[in-house]
């Protein structure tokens, strides 16, 4: 049993310190679905996603900017992963997580949306596929440009993340609207970046999970 101050919380017990502090057992570990990291399913999910996005970017293995390629590892690996890690956080009271979680969530299911119904032209998209693709590029950059702000106070390693993100969606916004397959790939370079980013926090976490110490992120930019 571990002697805490009764003020943290815990189940009280009789007796007293020397000093005639109540002795209060430590409340118990979490266990079941009250634990555990939900990072550790959600950065993988994105992670996968995101190098799936980045190679047809670049034009490794399929033409460029042929997003139809990755939607089967986006839809059942990306989006799905990220939705249960999202309910995860939410069960754990990771509030933060599980906000970024969830948004990407919409990210990855929005863009697989989009791409669908260009290629089958649902909604009337067909005669303006590029107008539509701007119009979701932009509403994004809004949205991820919030989340990076957002995240001045964390570690820098996360603000890194959501900056080179912003960058991808920016050059893919760029290429998309002039018709540039070098712009595209630059975004995918970017995209390579942050996803790489992402394997380093995901081996921190990783590290914690497995009895391990965590890796350095960085310090904050804003405390």
């Amino acid at each position: 049993m571990t002697a805490v101050d009764a003020g943290a919380g815990g189940t009280a017990h009789g007796g007293q310190t020397e000093e005639g502090i109540p002795l209060v057992e430590a409340p118990p570990a979490a266990v079941g679905l009250l634990a555990g990291d939900p990072q550790m399913l959600g950065l993988p999910a994105f992670i996968i996603g995101s190098f799936a996005l980045a190679l047809t970017l670049i034009g490794a293995q399929v033409p460029v900017g042929t997003y139809g390629a990755a939607l089967s590892i986006i839809l059942a690996m990306t989006g799905l992963g990220l939705l249960v890690a999202t309910i995860w956080a939410i069960v754990v009271g990771q509030s933060a997580v599980a906000a970024v979680f969830g948004i990407f969530t919409g990210f990855w299911l929005s863009f697989a949306g989009l791409v669908l119904a260009l290629d089958h032209n649902w909604f009337v998209l067909g005669t303006t596929a590029v107008g539509s693709i701007e119009l979701f590029l932009i509403a994004w950059l809004i949205g991820v440009g919030m989340l990076t702000l957002a995240t001045l106070r964390l570690p820098v390693a996360y603000t890194a993340v959501f900056t080179f993100i912003e960058l991808a969606l920016i050059f893919v916004l760029l290429g998309v609207s002039s018709a540039s397959t070098g712009d595209l790939k630059t975004a995918g370079v970017f995209a390579i970046i942050f996803a790489s980013i992402g394997v380093y926090i995901f081996f921190g976490s990783a590290s914690v999970a497995t009895g391990g110490k965590p890796l350095p992120l960085g310090r904050p930019i804003i405390r």
